[in-house]
């Protein structure tokens, strides 16, 4: 009880002892501008000038670009000496992996290849979309069936235009670094439990 009566007199004291003193300075309305509002303005600014229209329009070439011609992947150059070399794509699993049913297929630590369950029956041939040896190389040697002809530079989209058959684009150089290629034409194909990838080097035109 002797809490509650200090508590009550404080308030009455504070209440008592309060007083208008007046404004001492001039005093000026906080406003703050409405964000959205600003955005539209400018957005119908863009409209009526015709230049959001443009910009739509450079947007679109510029994804048109990127799809039909990609960035070429750094640092892949023309084989001048034949390597060779085995990826082995076995991986140690991090955690249990199960299928649908909650049965165990690989344990946490367990090493995994994923060639002891599946087949790779088609390989992968690396080229240079912008050379015509390797394109003529590549897609003499190999149809569409026995092989993915994958191109590090030039347009997918143009050669099936040109060629009537399905290219591929190893975008931003995923493929070529998971397998070491630095050099093409290149060809990646099954080998057992590993997979086997070969740098080739095309003689050049009037060699005997």
């Amino acid at each position: 009880m002797v809490g509650t009566g200090l508590l009550i007199a404080v308030g009455t004291t504070a209440s008592t002892q309060a007083r208008d003193y007046g404004t001492q300075a001039q005093a000026f309305p906080i406003i703050e501008p409405d964000l959205l509002a600003t955005i539209e303005a400018r957005l119908a600014r863009l409209q009526s000038s015709g230049q959001i229209d443009a910009l739509n329009q450079q947007f679109a070439r510029r994804v048109e670009q990127s799809v039909r011609r990609p960035k070429p992947v750094d640092g892949i150059t023309p084989a001048t000496r034949e390597r060779s070399w085995q990826f082995d794509p076995a991986m140690v699993v991090e955690r249990d992996i199960r299928d649908q049913k909650g049965n165990l297929i690989a344990a946490a630590g367990q090493r995994v290849n994923p060639l002891d369950f599946v087949t790779v029956r088609q390989a992968l041939v690396f080229v240079d979309g912008d050379d015509a040896r390797q394109m003529a190389w590549a897609t003499g040697r190999w149809n569409a069936t026995d092989a993915k002809i994958v191109l590090v530079a030039g347009s997918p989209i143009d050669e099936m235009t040109n060629r009537k058959r399905r290219f591929y684009f190893d975008q931003n150089g995923v493929l070529t670094e998971r397998f070491g290629i630095r050099h093409t034409p290149a060809v990646v194909s099954q080998q057992g439990k590993v997979m086997q990838v070969r740098e080739h080097v095309l003689a050049r035109q009037g060699a005997r």
